[in-house]
Parts: structure tokens; sequence; C-alpha cells
């Protein structure tokens, strides 16, 4: 697989400018065909299924950070999430474990463990804690405000300005990459909107 050809449309770029380089196309890597970045937009298209999680993927490693943005699956459709402090198990496939901020169907706002067992290793995988869907007033086929701040072992993950993870775990990495995913089992399509990064130090 090809390393992702990203375009970027600078105009309208609405991240703090502290943190300009992390839409920068060099920063990102995944699988061409799925994956586009324009202005402070990412979108994740398949027409198929691509028959395994997939990710656009950070080259830059970040500790402590907090982003937030409007997040949408076209007809409500598909699956799709925000890994943080997580790490490359195929850079060919282009595929992560860590923990993830979810994106989709009764996960909107939980912390899932993609490829990462309960002792904090890389493999296997769990909840490690759901939200209370019902409380987020998720829309289906439109976009939802979304944040995510990690900072040390502490989580904070808000959908429509309801907290839905706000403790500390302490499995978490120290550090990682960056990463949307694409989920398989269905062609999906996730637009990640007015998208705002600020790495903290």
């Amino acid at each position: 697989m090809r390393t992702l050809a990203i375009v970027t449309l600078l105009a309208g770029f609405s991240v703090a400018r502290a943190d300009d380089d992390f839409l920068k196309p060099d920063n990102w890597e995944g699988v061409k065909e799925y994956w586009k970045i324009e202005g402070d937009t990412i979108i994740g298209k398949t027409d198929a299924d691509p028959k395994y999680n997939n990710f656009l993927i950070s080259k830059k490693k970040y500790k402590n950070f907090e982003m937030s943005f409007q997040a949408r699956l076209k007809d409500g459709k598909g699956n799709s999430g925000i890994q943080f402090r997580s790490t490359v198990t195929d850079d060919k496939k282009f595929v992560v474990g860590g923990p993830q901020a979810d994106i989709g169907a009764a996960y909107w706002g939980s912390l899932y463990g993609e490829k990462f067992s309960k002792e904090g290793k890389i493999g296997g995988g769990h909840m490690m804690k759901a939200s209370d869907f019902k409380k987020l007033n998720v829309k289906g086929d439109d976009f939802n405000d979304y944040s995510l701040k990690v900072v040390g072992t502490k989580v904070t993950i808000t959908v429509n300005g309801v907290a839905a993870v706000d403790q500390e775990f302490a499995i978490l990495p120290e550090e990682g990459v960056i990463a949307i995913q694409i989920h398989a089992g269905s062609a999906m399509e996730v637009t990640l909107k007015n998208i705002k990064f600020k790495e903290l130090k």
C-alpha cells in the first residue's frame, strides 16, 4: 500500500498557531485512497468493507494535549474514533493499538482499548470506560461536538457539552501516536471538521 498523499487547503485553518503543523501533510500517513485533509477538516471514506480496522496516523508522538472538533458519520453508519498514545502495530496496513476515544453507534464518548489489554499491553482489546450514551444527545446523521483532553493519566472526553469520560487510567502509555479510525465491516464515511489541537507541555 502507498503512503497517504493529502491535499491541504490552508485557508480557514483554525488550529491554534502554536500547533499549525498538526494537520500538515507530512505529519500523517495512511491508505491513500481512504483519507484527505482539507484545511481543518479530515475525511475518511471507504467504498467497500476494508476488511480490517485501519487508521490515518500521525508520524509524531504526543503525550499531553487537548483536541476539539465536530464529528459526523455519514448516514449514522460505521465506527470511528481517535487513538492517542498509541503504537503502530503494522506500518504497511496502518494499524495501531492503544486507547481510543470512540465515535459510533452507542459507543460515542466511550474509552476503548483497541488491541490494548487490561494490563496496558498491546494485544487483545477491552472497554476501558463506557459512556452513558443516552445522556450525550448524539445526532445520528449530523455533526456532534467532541473534545478530548489527555494530561498525565487523566482522560476527559466530552460529547455535545456532556462529560462522557473524566477519570484517571493507570495503564495509559506515556506517549504515542494520534490516529483516526476507519472500522472494518462496511463502507463508511467519517468527517472531523473545525479541528483544533494544542499540545500541552
